[in-house]
């Protein structure tokens, strides 16, 4: 009769294992991307001015609230994967012209030259001069799609190719790009500027290229010559703050301090 029971309870007892195994599956689903997650407007901080009124009068993009993908969409780490990935579908080639200056220290920087396609709205000649992200350059996804759509809004574009970024530019002294370094990002400035003396400046920087541009506009107040805005995306304000941050194992920080490692290794012995 023992035995009898026993075998009877097997299967109740299983069917709750497996009970609870989907629960924790669909658990950590939900955990993973961020689907509990409310949506909400971005939180803009900004001094109250004109040129703070004319943004936000010019794109009410900034006050809307940001609706995900579904799904996927609230996760962060979904979204890198993907784009890391994949980019963007066909993404363009706009054609340029590479530059090649010689920094006093004999380093051999080199920047890409895109004309626009169009006039400018305000009939003015204006450009951008873009700094990358860290290890970025020109031929990266982001930045060509962003070129290409500045091109055809009346903008020049010149981009910062990092220093030792580029795989088939060698490097003609015993250094390569840093966190703060401007000198490479200076040198193309004074060209565009002498170049076409005519021209105002839009000054972008993405991440890395955010501190560098920041960096470099408050170094010397001469740098802010006919700069009409400075635009800095997804910034990193403190190295040291960010490299706390990246040895913590919340969020998978430590995993992409590791893949960001890696690329730097590569990039480092690749010159070696």
């Amino acid at each position: 009769m023992s035995a009898i029971l026993e075998t009877s309870e097997l299967p109740a007892v299983f069917d709750g294992v497996k009970l609870a195994a989907v629960a924790a599956v669909l658990y950590v689903i939900v955990r993973c991307l961020n689907l509990k997650s409310p949506t909400a407007p971005p939180e803009l901080i900004y001094q109250d001015s004109a040129l703070a009124r004319f943004l936000l009068k010019s794109c009410p993009l900034l006050t809307k609230e940001y609706i995900p993908p579904l799904i996927w969409g609230k996760s962060g780490h979904i979204q890198t994967a993907l784009y890391g990935k994949m980019g963007r579908v066909r993404s363009p080639h706009p054609y340029g012209l590479r530059k090649y200056l010689t920094m006093p220290d004999g380093a051999t920087a080199t920047f890409d030259l895109f004309e626009p396609r169009s006039e400018h709205c305000t009939g003015d000649d204006v450009t951008m001069v873009i700094c990358p992200g860290i290890a970025n350059h020109s031929e990266k996804q982001y930045i060509r799609t962003f070129v290409d759509y500045a091109q055809k809004n009346g903008y020049r574009c010149a981009v910062l190719n990092h220093l030792g970024a580029l795989p088939n530019i060698e490097l003609t002294s015993p250094r390569m790009f840093t966190y703060g370094c401007t000198w490479e990002f200076g040198a193309m400035v004074n060209y565009i500027k002498k170049t076409y003396p005519q021209t105002q400046l839009v000054v972008v920087g993405f991440s890395l290229g955010g501190n560098i541009v920041c960096k470099y506009l408050g170094e010397n107040q001469a740098n802010q010559e006919r700069v009409l805005c400075c635009v800095s995306v997804c910034q990193g304000y403190s190295a040291l703050r960010a490299q706390e941050t990246f040895m913590q194992w919340d969020h998978c920080r430590r995993f992409y301090n590791f893949l960001m490692a890696d690329n730097m290794k590569k990039i480092i012995l690749s010159h070696r």
